[in-house]
């Protein structure tokens, strides 16, 4: 026999004889597999839930939310998530909602101050190193967030869409666990496109316990949950449409691209809600190859190989080509803004370099004595800042520099600073061509660096290659980077609290 105890938001069973607790149900989780979390993972469980755990007695390992003091022989208990931690949630640059709207979302722009903590360390060229560091995830190639999801503390996710894998970082084991799917549930790779997750948050849903976000696969888009402690995920769907590229929210509507039955790229918009709404047909248009959506002056802008797709919520989507020869360059970086507030891209024309206007029929064209890498007017020239318009000169403030190739990861927007500022990969001593840096070339030596009010180097890398296979993120208040070569996630402490 087991006596049952109930709290406001799980049912609880003590075994009569043993007084052992186990979880029988709880809000939002769906089926509970008690025995997963009983395999070295009760202090994990313990913290989601919100439960209380033994300090000084041993008559059971856990107690449900709420017990302050031990049943059986009266000792105190310590009662979990009643001071709920006030972590920022991370959801990858892209999906920064807190960024203003002058500045573009999508690209790799952050909102969160993290120069005002970084620096503060020693200054170049005195070089640093991490401060702390994690295993990998076991899909390497992931995406990562980190949020509450509805629970009492922050967790963070890796989600490899290559192999449609959702990873579970338990912090007090220090320990990856992968999140089977429940039966029914959704095959989550995609590889059509880039790829982009849209945080429930982000919309105008009823919120529920284990909501992670909207994830578009190869069969739709579907609304993504997880129940860490029987370490599964289920999914629930929202769009039955192949998804071809990233789903987009502009003014409380979401923009979805999807291969029509006829093989005809589709728009099919949602309210913020989730709310079915028209729906456009775009013709003859490219289904793999686009890019994450572009928030940027009302619109929404997928780019590709052979052009842009724009749509401004209210009005059907419009394509615009690419002019004559000119290709865009999307591995330098992403679109950038003038002065005037338009918006640029990076190309080649087979001759040479120039800025291309974004969303009109006719676009301006501004030409360039060499290749800009970066994003967001957070621009390198070869390892020199570009501080005016995207197309001007370099500014050189160290001749040494001349060698080296900056590759921007990150930008961290703060509107009191007069220069963008973010962190960077350093090449020294390179002076081939910065698509070959890019490609599968090994550096011999980079450098790790935050560019801002002061530059410091926070750590160097020997032999790198596929620079772009580098993933910032923030989590747990330090600053982390990804690399799926690396054997360790390296990080930095964020002192000031973000």
């Amino acid at each position: 026999m087991a006596y049952r105890w109930e709290t406001p938001a799980s049912i609880w069973l003590e075994d009569e004889h043993s007084g052992q607790f186990e979880l029988a149900s709880s809000d939002g989780l769906g089926r509970i597999d008690w025995q997963a979390a009983a395999r070295g993972r009760l202090a994990d469980c313990a913290h989601l839930l919100g439960a209380s755990l033994p300090r000084s007695c041993d008559h059971a390992a856990i107690y449900p939310e709420g017990f302050a003091f031990c049943p059986t022989c009266g000792r105190p208990l310590e009662r979990l998530g009643a001071a709920p931690e006030r972590h920022p949630d991370w959801w990858g640059p892209y999906a920064d909602a807190l960024l203003p709207r002058h500045v573009p979302h999508g690209l790799p722009v952050t909102s969160l101050a993290l120069g005002d903590s970084l620096e503060e360390r020693p200054p170049a060229p005195e070089v640093g190193r991490f401060d702390v560091a994690m295993p990998p995830p076991p899909n390497a190639h992931c995406v990562f967030a980190a949020a509450t999801c509805g629970f009492p503390e922050q967790r963070l996710l890796a989600l490899a869409p290559g192999r449609g894998v959702l990873q579970y970082w338990d912090p007090l084991a220090e320990v990856w666990h992968v999140l089977l799917p429940e039966e029914g549930a959704a095959d989550l790779a995609f590889g059509a496109s880039d790829y982009g997750w849209l945080p429930t948050s982000h919309l105008q849903v009823p919120a529920r316990r284990g909501d992670v976000a909207l994830v578009p696969t190869a069969r739709g888009l579907y609304r993504l949950a997880i129940n860490p402690v029987s370490e599964t995920c289920r999914t629930e769907a929202v769009l039955a449409a192949p998804v071809v590229a990233a789903p987009g929210l502009m003014r409380r509507q979401l923009g979805v691209l999807v291969r029509n039955p006829g093989g005809t790229l589709g728009l099919c918009c949602l309210g913020a809600d989730l709310s079915p709404g028209p729906q456009f047909d775009c013709g003859a248009l490219p289904l793999t190859g686009w890019t994450r959506p572009i928030g940027y002056d009302g619109q929404l802008f997928w780019l590709h190989g052979e052009g842009q797709l724009v749509w401004r919520p209210g009005e059907a989507p419009r394509w615009l080509a690419w002019p004559d020869t000119w290709l865009p360059s999307l591995d330098l970086g992403g679109p950038t803004l003038s002065r005037d507030g338009r918006m640029w891209l990076i190309g080649h024309d087979g001759q040479s370099y120039s800025f291309l206007e974004l969303g009109t029929e006719r676009p301006q064209r501004e030409p360039i004595d060499g290749a800009r890498l970066g994003f967001a007017n957070l621009l390198f020239r070869r390892g020199h800042p570009v501080v005016d318009e995207p197309w001007s000169g370099e500014h050189v403030e160290d001749q040494h520099e001349d060698d080296s190739l900056v590759l921007p990861l990150l930008r961290s927007f703060n509107n009191n600073r007069s220069q963008p500022s973010g962190l960077v990969l350093r090449f020294h001593k390179y002076t081939g061509r910065a698509e070959e840096a890019l490609a599968n070339r090994v550096i011999a030596r980079t450098t790790v660096e935050w560019i801002g009010r002061r530059n410091v180097i926070l750590d160097e890398v020997a032999r790198l290659a596929r620079p772009l296979d580098c993933v910032p993120f923030v989590y747990a208040n330090r600053l982390w980077l990804h690399h799926p070569d690396w054997n360790r996630i390296r990080g930095w402490n964020l002192e000031v609290p973000t």
